[in-house]
């Protein structure tokens, strides 16, 4: 059984990435996990790199 979905956050704006969701707008589909990302990917609204992102509970 696969590990459960995750949520990331921005730490500058609070823009949420799921995985289980991805965001199609940028070209993730949904289930696309964290890691599958690349380290060059940023925010969608506000340019944040990935590396500025932190996991959260929901």
């Amino acid at each position: 059984m696969s590990a459960p979905y995750k949520v990331w956050q921005c730490r500058t704006c609070g823009y949420l990435y799921d995985e289980a969701e991805g965001d199609p707008g940028e070209g993730l589909t949904p289930g696309t996990r964290w890691a599958d990302i690349p380290a060059s990917w940023i925010c969608p609204l506000c340019g944040t790199p990935k590396s500025d992102f932190d996991m959260v509970e929901l």
